[in-house]
């Protein structure tokens, strides 16, 4: 899926919900009702992977289901495997199988430490997109990504500069976490016109408001994943996607 494409969808449903599929314990038979519920607001939905994988074969036979059920009655949303990986030679290229081959996602969270090597089997898949960690909104996130380098660029900065030589604003976008505020604009600065992927908003604090005063170009250009404050609603999934892209809504007017 292009950016064109992808935010073309955006304007069309007036809505950048992502909804994360993060039960625990996982459930296909959830993961369908949830995604009934929310497809007629949300443009993607997002898998993190950990929850699937601490299930041992029967999450990962879950995630497959998950993954096929969407493709099938949504093929229309894009799909995110949040695995953060990052490695490099025959072991990336093995992920980057497990993800686009194995199980059709259009996009992949990667963490970009080890540099292009890690991406690259990724982006030999035409119309896939890598989504690199540039600015997450766990507290932690001081340790490193804001450190600044010796020329008194911020290292999370730093990323985004390098990167945007990687590849075009078709293959790769950034994470830029919800509770980060101000910090967003200074991302969406370093890449104008690449998509941000933004979690954190809901539980973590961040709001849709913030967000998009942020990180919205004329274009779109903005994911807003929204996990439990969606599937763990006491209203219920469906109202509560219904009211998060209600939100959204006059943005995309």
């Amino acid at each position: 899926m292009t950016r064109l494409t992808l935010n073309r969808k955006i304007y069309d449903k007036k809505s950048c919900l992502c909804v994360g599929l993060d039960l625990s314990p996982v459930s296909t038979v959830m993961n369908k009702k949830i995604i009934d519920l929310t497809a007629p607001y949300a443009v993607a939905f997002k898998t993190n992977t950990a929850f699937y994988e601490s299930a041992g074969w029967e999450g990962w036979k879950c995630l497959e289901e998950t993954v096929s059920y969407i493709r099938n009655r949504y093929p229309d949303h894009f799909l995110i495997a949040d695995a953060k990986r990052g490695d490099i030679g025959n072991t990336a290229r093995e992920y980057a199988r497990t993800f686009f081959e194995r199980m059709d996602f259009d996009a992949v969270t990667l963490s970009p430490y080890m540099g292009y090597d890690s991406a690259a089997p990724f982006l030999e898949y035409k119309d896939k997109w890598v989504i690199l960690l540039v600015l997450t909104s766990n507290p932690s996130a001081e340790d490193f990504q804001k450190s600044v380098l010796s020329n008194g660029m911020p290292l999370y900065q730093k990323i985004i500069q390098t990167a945007n030589n990687w590849a075009g604003n078709d293959r790769i976008m950034y994470v830029a976490g919800a509770t980060q505020g101000e910090m967003i604009g200074k991302i969406r600065e370093a890449a104008p016109d690449r998509f941000l992927l933004i979690p954190g908003v809901g539980t973590q604090g961040g709001s849709v408001e913030e967000v998009m005063k942020y990180a919205k170009t004329k274009q779109g250009d903005v994911l807003i994943n929204v996990s439990r404050s969606i599937i763990q609603s006491p209203d219920g999934p469906g109202p509560a996607a219904r009211s998060f892209a209600g939100i959204m809504s006059p943005f995309f007017s």
